[in-house]
């Protein structure tokens, strides 16, 4: 098996910086011709091209989501553990939806993750302030 140093490239040679890759060059050329393939795509789908319609109207007009509606339950439980476990027992009940259910476990492990970082400089602050005082 080959060893390499640290830094050095399995293929020194490799690509030359600056050189375009074939998907920018391709954007490249479509760019200069945006207008009229835009132009194109819609007269083939005004003439009956299923697929030049979709193409239209799946660039025109964004997908639909749905936004989610407020919810609103009792969360028991003191830690962020039992609140999760409520946000499970509430989507069990059909109290809310699986997904909405997710985003707000999801936003748990976020405050889970601000609260550790607060946490750590809290104890940086002390650490430091002790030092200070030596």
């Amino acid at each position: 098996m080959a060893k390499y140093k640290p830094g050095q490239s399995g293929n020194p040679r490799g690509r030359p910086k600056g050189t375009k890759d074939a998907r920018t060059r391709w954007r490249q050329s479509l760019e200069k011709h945006g207008d009229e393939l835009v132009a194109k795509a819609v007269e083939m789908a005004l003439e009956g091209d299923g697929q030049a319609l979709k193409l239209c109207i799946d660039r025109a007009i964004p997908a639909y989501r749905p936004a989610a509606e407020p919810v609103r339950f009792e969360m028991q439980g003191d830690t962020l553990t039992d609140k999760a476990s409520e946000i499970l027992n509430a989507v069990s009940r059909g109290e809310i939806d699986p997904q909405t259910g997710r985003s707000l476990i999801d936003a748990i492990g976020s405050l889970v993750k601000v609260q550790e970082v607060d946490d750590i400089q809290r104890r940086l602050d002390a650490l430091e302030g002790s030092n200070d005082e030596s």
